[in-house]
């Protein structure tokens, strides 16, 4: 997937590692992204606007525009990391209380990408509304990253790359599943 000049929101929550998102920001800037932050407003307090704002170029997001504010462009995929046990569960939910589940709601509706890298305890990620949640999210091709490797809370060892590895996947999943719905005639 060519990502140059694509736009990647990054809806960070009230977690262990988001104070570390700026490191995601970096990762996919250098993949050619240009990257939103959208913060839920508990994560206001968890980040450092200022310093995310200057390494974006952009506002950092938490709520609905006013009508007199422009638009945001629209986002070509969104990485949740980190993820709260209660931004998942909303958002398998179809839940827009706020800004940042409002997209997380509309976003596989409109066909596009979503990664999720949990940031949840053992004893909340061995509960049976968030093993429900997760199997629902999968089944509409929401990948929620999920194991040791993913869903620490600590920053060092927060796996920022998986994410983004994850959503180049699913890019190349559908240009594969696009290719294959092309008779090798009509192919470039």
């Amino acid at each position: 997937m060519s990502q140059s000049g694509k736009v990647l929101y990054v809806i960070v929550c009230a977690a262990g590692g988001a104070d570390d998102v700026g490191r995601l920001v970096t990762l996919a800037q250098d993949k050619g992204w240009v990257v939103q932050i959208v913060a839920t407003p508990s994560a206001l307090d968890f980040i450092d606007v200022p310093a995310l704002e200057e390494q974006t170029g952009r506002p950092v997001r938490s709520r609905y525009r006013r009508p007199d504010e422009p638009k945001p462009p629209r986002a070509d995929a969104i990485i949740v990391a980190p993820a709260t046990y209660n931004t998942i569960n909303k958002f398998a939910q179809g839940i827009a209380d706020t800004y940042a589940l409002g997209l997380l709601a509309e976003a596989p509706g409109l066909g596009i990408p979503v990664v999720v890298l949990p940031s949840v305890n053992g004893g909340l990620a061995s509960r049976e509304p968030f093993r429900r949640s997760v199997e629902s999210l999968r089944a509409e091709g929401v990948p929620v990253l999920l194991g040791s490797a993913a869903g620490g809370g600590e920053a060092e060892s927060h796996p920022w790359a998986l994410a983004l590895e994850a959503l180049e996947g699913i890019g190349r999943l559908r240009r594969e599943s696009t290719e294959a719905a092309i008779p090798e005639e009509g192919r470039p």
